[in-house]
C-alpha cells in the first residue's frame, strides 16, 4: 500500500485465512490488521475503539464474528477507566440497529431491520464522537445525536455515525472519508459539549436501557463486505497508528489571537496594504468594506480584522460578530427592496472574504438564485450540494481544506468541496449572468475597478445609508 493502511478483520469464513493472528498483525507492507477488538491510543491522545467481524449468538464466536461476550468485555475495559467520557472514534463492520431513528433517511437501507443491536449497545455505552461502519455497502451520514437527556443530565458531546460503501463500487457511492480530529482530551470542555443546531435525540437510548435491564444477548444477521481505514499521518501510537477528521461544533476553533500572515495581506485591517477608503464599518472583530471592482455599487465584504483564512478557522467571538453583520445587512438590503447572496471561496486566498451581493426582490426569487448556481455548477462539472438550513459550515468543512460556499439570506446554503482546480470567478460569474444581474462583463473584478475618487464616494454613500443599521456605531 502507498500509505499506512489499517483494516478490521474477516466478515465471513472464506476470508478468515487472510488474518493469521486474531489479536492483530501486519498483513503486508503498510497494511495492518487492528485485531478482533480493542482500543488504539494515538500519540496525540486520540482514542479509537474497534470491533471486527459480524454478530454471532454462538459462544465462542467463529473467527469472523463477535459475540455479546466480546462486546461486554470491550465495554468493561473502557468504562472502568476513571472519568471515562467516551472515545473519539468507533470502528465496526455492522451498522448499529435503529441508527436512523429520529434522523435523516438512510435511503434504501431499513435501519430498523438491518444492523446489530449489540453494536447499538456498544455505541450507546462508548459514546464515540465518530462511528464508522461499512457492512451495508451504502454511504450514509447521519445527523449528529445527543449522548444526554436535555434538562435531566449534564451536557455531553454529540456523536456522528458515518457509513461507507464498499471500495470501488460501480455506483460510485462514497467509500473513502478522509478527515482530521483533535483528541477529546485536548479540547476545551465547553466547546466539546456544544450542541449543533441539527442535533437529534439518541437513537439507541430505549434499546440501551432495555439491554441494561435484561442483559440478554441481542443479535442480527449481516452480509460480508470490505471496508478500509486510512492513516494519512506518519505518527505511531501505543499499538497502531490512526487519524481522522473533526467537523461540526465539537471542532475547536482557532485560538482567540489569530495567526499572523506570512506576507503582505490586502485585508488585515492593520496592514498598510488595506485600501481604507473602501471601509464602511468597523466592529470589534470584523469590518465591512466595499468590494473593489464590485458587481454593484453596494457589493460589500465582511472581513475579520485579524488574519483568518476561512470561516471554519474563526474563533467564537468573530463568528458571533459575523452573524451580527449578516443580520444587519439583511435588514439594510430588505429596507431597500433587495435580498442578499453571500459566498466564500476558500481557494487560492489567504484572508477570509465573505462577499455579500444584493439582488432586487422583484428581480428573482431565492429559488431562481439557487437554480442559477446549481445549473452553472453542473455545466462546469462542479458538485454543488445543498446542506441543512440550520447546519453550521464547520460541520461540512475542515480547516485548511479548500471549498466554495453560498448562503442566501433565507438561510439556505450550497457547498462544494474543492478537490482540484476551481474557477476563481465562479461566484461572480453566476451572479453576473443573464439569469440574475445580467452584467456578465463584470464577472472579473479587474475589468471593472473604478477610480479611487469614485470608490471613495460610493463608500461614503454606503456608510451614510447603512448607519441606522450599523450595530458597531451603537456599541
Amino acid at each position: 500500500a502507498p500509505i499506512p493502511t489499517y483494516v478490521l478483520g474477516a466478515n465471513d469464513q472464506e476470508t478468515v485465512r487472510y488474518f493469521p493472528d486474531v489479536s492483530g498483525c501486519e498483513l503486508a507492507e503498510n497494511i495492518t490488521y487492528l485485531g478482533r477488538r480493542g482500543l488504539y491510543s494515538g500519540t496525540s491522545g486520540l482514542q479509537i475503539a474497534y470491533l471486527s467481524g459480524i454478530e454471532s449468538q454462538d459462544e465462542p464466536a467463529p473467527a469472523y464474528s463477535f459475540s455479546a461476550k466480546d462486546v461486554a468485555e470491550l465495554k468493561t475495559s473502557l468504562l472502568s477507566t476513571p472519568n471515562f467520557k467516551g472515545v473519539d472514534i468507533l470502528l465496526t463492520s455492522p451498522w448499529p440497529r435503529d441508527v436512523g431513528t429520529f434522523a435523516n433517511s438512510a435511503g434504501e437501507i431499513n435501519t430498523k431491520k438491518c444492523g446489530s443491536k449489540l453494536i447499538s449497545d456498544l455505541a450507546a455505552s462508548l459514546k464515540p464522537r465518530y462511528h464508522f461502519a461499512a457492512l451495508e455497502k451504502a454511504y450514509y451520514e447521519r445527523l449528529p445525536y445527543r449522548n444526554h437527556t436535555v434538562l435531566q443530565e449534564t451536557p455531553q458531546h454529540v456523536s456522528r455515525f458515518i457509513a461507507l460503501a464498499d471500495v470501488g463500487n460501480t455506483s460510485k457511492k462514497k467509500y473513502l472519508y478522509a478527515f482530521s480530529i483533535v483528541p477529546m482530551s485536548l479540547m476545551d470542555p465547553a466547546k466539546l459539549v456544544k450542541q449543533p443546531q441539527d442535533v437529534t435525540e439518541n437513537p439507541y437510548r430505549k434499546s440501551w436501557k432495555e439491554a441494561q435491564k435484561t442483559k440478554a444477548p441481542l443479535c442480527a444477521e449481516d452480509e460480508p463486505a470490505c471496508q478500509f481505514f486510512f492513516d494519512l499521518k506518519k505518527h505511531q501510537g501505543k499499538k497502531r497508528p490512526s487519524d481522522g477528521k473533526e467537523r461540526g461544533d465539537s471542532q475547536p476553533k482557532q485560538a482567540k489571537k489569530p495567526p499572523q500572515p506570512t506576507g503582505p495581506c490586502w485585508f488585515c485591517l492593520a496592514s498598510p496594504e488595506v485600501e481604507k477608503h473602501l471601509v464602511v464599518s468597523i466592529g470589534t472583530h470584523c469590518y465591512l468594506a466595499l468590494a473593489k471592482g464590485g458587481l454593484l455599487p453596494d457589493h460589500v465584504l465582511i472581513l475579520p480584522i485579524g488574519h483568518y483564512q476561512s470561516v471554519v478557522d474563526l474563533s467564537s467571538e468573530v463568528v458571533e460578530e459575523v452573524t451580527k453583520y449578516k443580520s444587519a445587512l439583511k435588514e439594510f438590503f430588505r429596507n431597500k427592496g433587495k435580498r442578499y447572496v453571500l459566498f466564500e471561496r476558500n481557494y487560492r486566498s489567504q484572508h477570509l472574504q465573505l462577499q455579500v451581493i444584493p439582488i432586487p426582490l422583484d428581480h428573482c426569487t431565492s429559488e431562481d438564485i439557487k437554480e442559477a448556481f446549481i445549473t452553472q455548477a453542473q455545466e462546469q462539472q462542479i458538485e454543488l450540494l445543498e446542506i441543512p438550513e440550520h447546519s453550521d459550515i464547520t460541520q461540512v468543512a475542515q480547516p485548511g481544506s479548500p471549498y466554495f460556499y453560498v448562503e442566501l439570506d433565507t438561510g439556505e446554503k450550497l457547498f462544494h468541496r474543492i478537490r482540484g482546480r476551481f474557477p476563481l470567478h465562479f461566484g461572480r460569474s453566476v451572479l453576473a449572468s443573464a439569469q440574475l444581474l445580467a452584467v456578465p462583463e463584470r464577472a472579473d473584478w479587474r475589468r471593472c475597478a473604478a477610480e479611487r475618487a469614485e470608490e471613495a464616494a460610493q463608500a461614503r454613500a454606503f456608510r451614510r445609508d447603512f448607519q441606522p443599521f450599523d450595530f458597531a456605531l451603537r456599541a
